[in-house]
């Protein structure tokens, strides 16, 4: 696994954050999968739609593979995630992981200043934020100074949003940031 501290003082990261100045969007995933902390990049998983999404919805100008996160960075965008430790399935965090989550993720907007943090699951948000009817789309409150959205998560395990709603949400969030 690839182990990279995330600032001073803080533990290594399994996944490491892809992140600059200047970034028009910060995608936040909720946690890493098995396989992309392995793997040592964002959205490894074969059957995850985050890649072709992208470049559906224009942000990058073709379809990136993992191995390429760090291209990101050159399209103004980035990835962090809610939850640091690797698993299976989302389901397996706790809520003390997910509220942690969400303060380190503040501080992490804060000190990076992304004009748009777009968290990859309502449920996530839900139970980190402590929103529990908050709803998909642009949220009221900003965190970390950001303009802050909740879109569907690219997971294939996410059977609710097909590639094309995916991409067509993707695709609102650069807009927005200008």
């Amino acid at each position: 696994m690839n182990a990279v501290p995330t600032g001073p003082g803080r533990r290594p990261k399994p996944l490491p954050d892809v992140l600059g100045p200047d970034l028009d969007v910060l995608f936040c995933g909720i946690n890493p999968s098995l396989m992309s902390a392995e793997r040592g990049h964002h959205f490894a998983r074969p059957g995850n739609r985050f890649w072709p999404a992208l470049h559906l919805a224009g942000l990058t100008p073709r379809r990136l593979r993992p191995e390429e996160d760090r291209e990101l960075l050159r399209y103004g965008l980035g990835v962090t995630n809610l939850v640091d430790r690797p698993t299976r399935t989302a389901a397996e965090l706790s809520a003390d992981e997910l509220a942690d989550g969400a303060a380190a993720l503040a501080e992490l907007v804060e000190a990076y200043r992304p004009r748009v943090l777009a968290v990859l699951g309502i449920t996530a948000w839900r139970q980190a934020f402590g929103r529990p009817r908050a709803a998909a789309g642009p949220q009221e409150e900003r965190l970390g100074g950001a303009v802050t959205w909740v879109v569907p998560n690219p997971s294939g395990l996410n059977a609710h949003a097909q590639l094309p709603d995916l991409a067509r949400v993707y695709g609102r969030l650069r807009p927005v940031s200008r």
